[in-house]
């Protein structure tokens, strides 16, 4: 993936150059170069671009025409909520994520459709989960971030399955489905329909189980 890192501190800095390592095209943007010589590990494969994250011209400077993924991870919330929105509506990234820290601001976020990362509840870990997991979309979570409350379509081969099967004891539970646009409490024996779009509620440490699963369903 081609993924814009907006913000070089401890999470920016960190989840960079996670993704780099793993051979992804990383360009982290921030206004100080103090701070990505300071930040980023020696070798950093990525490109680093200095600027505002909400600047067009910056913003076009690191290749946001053809990203796949946008996380916005600034200091501020109002630097982060302008350059997600720049980045969703204006460039049309498939994935965007934003960091925040007035939880009061989460519903802004939400009805903008991006996903938000609370900066203590949310690890490095969990943001490098959800963006290579396009399949999964983050509505909630609970108490320091322990359990998680996600959406997935459902791939083909599922069709006709039961939903129980999609369940662990302790880590995944089916919650909601959402079938023809209609919201129901699905029981164990449901079988899985075409289109279905479900609520999963989610272990933070069975995230990756779950997308697993559903790239092994999926064939990806």
């Amino acid at each position: 993936m081609r993924v814009i890192v907006v913000g070089c501190g401890r999470v920016g800095s960190a989840l960079a150059a996670r993704l780099a390592g793993e051979g992804h095209d990383v360009r982290v943007i921030d206004r100080d170069p103090r701070r990505t010589r300071g930040m980023l590990p020696a070798g950093f494969g990525g490109q680093v671009v200095h600027g505002n994250g909400f600047s067009r011209t910056v913003l076009e400077s690191a290749g946001i025409g053809l990203a796949d993924a946008f996380v916005a991870v600034t200091s501020g919330d109002n630097t982060n909520i302008v350059s997600a929105r720049t980045a969703k509506e204006t460039y049309r990234v498939p994935i965007v994520l934003a960091r925040i820290y007035d939880p009061r601001r989460a519903d802004i976020y939400r009805d903008l459709g991006i996903p938000t990362i609370a900066s203590v509840r949310w690890t490095v870990h969990q943001l490098h989960q959800m963006l290579l997991h396009r399949h999964l979309t983050p509505e909630l979570d609970f108490g320091n971030g322990e359990t998680l409350l996600l959406r997935s379509g459902l791939p083909g081969y599922l069709t006709g399955r039961p939903l129980g099967d999609l369940e662990v004891d302790g880590e995944i539970r089916v919650v909601e489905v959402t079938r023809g646009g209609r919201s129901f409490l699905p029981t164990p024996h449901t079988p899985a329909e075409a289109d279905d779009l479900v609520t999963f509620a989610v272990a933070a440490d069975a995230l990756g189980r779950l997308r697993g699963f559903l790239d092994k369903e999926l064939g990806t």
